[in-house]
């Protein structure tokens, strides 16, 4: 069973900075896109961040340039280095996992509970 347990949330003050992480068990890390989302109150979760099995990345508008996602599959670890933070970050963080099975390629997607990130002054 897949699991995955975030790390690293914390109440930071505007322009701070923060690194999260995503430590995941009872898969094949390195055969997974690994994804940060976020759910502030009242709103949507939306996708922040992505990082394929191959290293590519992608990210919202609202935070490119000032986060960054990383993996490291011999940990089996991914990371969100948050930079130049806003009141506008702060929401529930979570990680999640994706994986289309190569024989009926039917997707799987796994998230992990969420970590708070609260940017306040």
């Amino acid at each position: 069973q897949v699991q995955l347990v975030e790390s690293g949330g914390a109440l930071v003050q505007p322009g701070g900075a923060l690194r999260l992480s995503c430590a995941a068990s009872g898969c094949p890390f390195r055969n997974y896109a690994m994804s940060w989302d976020r759910q502030a109150p009242g709103k949507e979760r939306e996708r922040v961040a992505t990082i394929s099995t191959a290293g590519l990345t992608d990210y919202a508008d609202s935070v490119k340039g000032r986060f960054s996602v990383s993996r490291d599959n011999a940990k089996n670890t991914v990371y969100l280095q948050m930079d130049s933070l806003k009141p506008d970050d702060t929401a529930v963080y979570y990680c999640r996992a994706r994986v289309i099975a190569r024989t009926t390629a039917i997707a799987y997607t796994y998230w992990g509970q969420g970590i708070q990130v609260t940017v306040s002054s």
